[in-house]
């Protein structure tokens, strides 16, 4: 029986292709937008979903760690895709026909360079593989889309040029989740991280406090990030990646020192850190 993964986008997209890579072989299920591939994980229409948290770029994807918390599913692990920018266009268009370029805005502010050198104006779509689709529909010779390989094979466009963006290093990273809430034996899993997030109760220097354990049991923290709860000023939530297991010494100390001064603490999952992790520790 085929099992399914669910991403945000269309067909092509780099969401698309981080499935693709990450489990070759799988259905992938395009979903309108983050909640939709959330629910069809939980309706039992997709086994995992693959959500896009943050990039090397762009830093850290919008909404994602609003819907994180209350999706009811589990982080069961990470990939890391790099992005690969193509500049694609209707066949028999050419560099020396394309007058505009088209794609979802943050893909147009990582190609600057190509844009300046063929003089084509950014023209801003709902995403990248979208704008690849709409080319193959109603493009002319003068309209390009700045939008993944995968794309390009899907909508039958031309790629004009390859690896277009001004960054080598653009880099999405990704959550892996599922439904069951299942956490392995600190035994059985290699190099594991554990995401949770925490509201730290309002009182002086509480978040130092709070995070303190973290120092003091040895416990290396990798994301920190802070949002606002229902646009309130006063209402912080905290996303964290940490290196370990909760059974781990170590950090089942540091979370119980968190526990103390946290009005709520909800782990998301612990899995074990992606090879792409652990090939740039350190760089």
């Amino acid at each position: 029986m085929s099992q399914t993964i669910a991403f945000q986008g269309v067909p092509g997209a780099y969401s698309d292709l981080a499935c693709r890579h990450a489990y070759p072989g799988w259905t992938t299920l395009p979903c309108p937008s983050f909640e939709a591939a959330m629910k069809a994980v939980r309706d039992g229409e997709a086994d995992l979903a693959m959500l896009p948290c943050e990039n090397s770029l762009a830093g850290r994807v919008p909404d994602i760690h609003r819907l994180l918390p209350d999706s009811g599913l589990s982080v069961i692990g990470e990939h890391f895709e790099r992005v690969e920018h193509c500049l694609l266009a209707r066949k028999g268009a050419t560099l020396a026909t394309i007058r505009k370029a088209h794609s979802h805005p943050v893909a147009l502010g990582q190609v600057l360079k190509i844009l300046k050198e063929l003089d084509l104006t950014p023209v801003i779509e709902a995403d990248t593989a979208g704008a690849a689709e709409m080319i193959a529909k109603n493009g002319t010779m003068e309209d390009a889309a700045i939008a993944s390989e995968l794309a390009a094979e899907i909508y039958g466009l031309e790629i004009l040029r390859r690896n277009v963006e001004d960054a080598l290093h653009n880099t999405t990273r990704f959550y892996v989740m599922t439904r069951e809430r299942r956490l392995a034996a600190a035994s059985e899993m290699l190099n594991p991280v554990t995401t949770f997030v925490f509201r730290v109760r309002n009182m002086p220097a509480a978040l130092y406090k709070a995070l303190g354990g973290f120092a003091t049991n040895g416990v290396n923290m990798t994301k920190l990030e802070s949002y606002m709860l229902d646009g309130n000023f006063t209402a912080t939530q905290f996303l964290c990646d940490v290196d370990g297991h909760p059974d781990e010494p170590h950090l089942f100390r540091a979370l119980e020192e968190l526990r103390f001064f946290s009005r709520e603490l909800r782990i998301l999952g612990t899995y074990p850190a992606s090879p792409f992790r652990l090939a740039h520790e350190g760089v």
